[in-house]
């Protein structure tokens, strides 16, 4: 390995140790605790070698939502294999309960901090490409669906945003605490499920037929 392999490769080093520091410190202090410094104290840096790779705090966490959503890309891989796109919507529906509930800080990160889209305003980027790309496969997937008249035909944006709307709706509640009292944790999987299948069941064109 000869001298540029090795300093790029201890660069994505300290690079990795930066965004794993942001991530600890987050889950156990919160967004607004996590500091440069804080971050440069826990990898044994001077706070000035985290500014050599990320202009501020806004930066690293839209780097850690970027690391998130390859998590969440990931569960949706197989979903091809499935024929029945309308069995396909309900298994989409299920990986995004299940990444929520079991990937609670980087859901956090892509779907509430405000911190990545900050950084996408300063970078003067008009879309976000990496929620568009999800959002956009729940798009075609419903068009799907509509075309082969498994679904109700409806505007498409309007089901989009109420799909999505209500899954991310029960995960932001979840995730925040605000469900404990109303369900027991041991049934939340369950009701969020139930919960899918109402809304998916009553935009089931071959449920309305029968």
């Amino acid at each position: 390995m000869g001298i540029a392999e090795r300093k790029e490769k201890h660069q994505l080093e300290i690079k990795k140790r930066i965004l794993e520091a942001s991530m600890k410190l987050f889950v156990e202090e919160g967004f607004e605790h996590v500091t440069i410094r804080k971050i440069a104290d826990l990898i044994e840096y001077s706070p000035t070698t985290v500014y050599l790779y990320f202009k501020d705090k806004n930066e690293i966490f839209f780097h850690i939502h970027e690391m998130g959503f390859a998590k969440f890309l990931e569960l949706n891989q197989n979903l091809a294999t499935i024929a029945n796109p309308l069995i396909r919507l309900y298994k989409m529906g299920e990986n995004y309960i299940y990444f929520g509930l079991n990937n609670p800080e980087y859901y956090d990160v892509m779907f509430i901090q405000r911190a990545p889209m900050e950084t996408l305003k300063q970078l003067n980027v008009c879309d976000w490409s990496l929620g568009e790309t999800a959002i956009g496969a729940l798009r075609a997937l419903l068009q799907e669906c509509m075309d082969k008249g498994l679904i109700k035909q409806s505007p498409i944006e309007a089901v989009v945003m109420a799909v999505w709307g209500m899954v991310h709706g029960l995960i932001s509640l979840a995730i925040r605490e605000r469900l404990d009292t109303i369900v027991p944790k041991e049934d939340l999987s369950k009701v969020m499920h139930q919960s899918l299948n109402w809304l998916l069941g009553t935009i089931d064109a071959t449920l309305v037929e029968s």
